[in-house]
């Protein structure tokens, strides 16, 4: 039996995480930056990431080929998220726990450059980044 922690402990010791400062660097390099929130729609009501996209972590890995990006790539499902798969791709939640667990989950689909945000929105918002509502 492990607890919950336990289960975000061992995900984050095989997933790459990033922090909030790395984060908006990331995003300021970016035209169309690959964000993913995977809080429920209501936390993202509330307060988001412009650029983000909100897949709530129990449906992410069933929502990916609604991605706005694989959607507007003309290509077949499979082979816009497979090219999906190689681009990096940020993944952010409340506290950083939700977000660790999807990494790992895209991980084993086949997503080699995928980062949890740690900390997520709380550390995002403490830091005084912007957010909308």
């Amino acid at each position: 039996m492990k607890t919950s922690q336990q289960l975000v402990a061992e995900a984050k010791a095989a997933i790459k995480e990033v922090d909030v400062a790395q984060l908006a660097a990331y995003l300021q390099q970016q035209s169309e930056p690959l964000l993913i929130d995977v809080r429920e729609p209501a936390e993202f009501t509330q307060a988001h990431i412009v650029g983000a996209v909100n897949y709530p972590r129990g449906v992410l890995e069933m929502q990916l080929p609604n991605h706005p990006l694989v959607a507007a790539s003309g290509c077949a499902a499979e082979v816009a998220l497979a090219q999906l798969a190689e681009q990096p791709l940020y993944l952010i939640c409340r506290s950083g726990a939700r977000s660790a667990l999807a990494a790992e989950s895209l991980q084993r689909m086949g997503f080699s450059d995928v980062y949890s945000v740690a900390g997520g929105m709380m550390a995002w918002q403490d830091a005084g980044y912007p957010v909308k509502a």
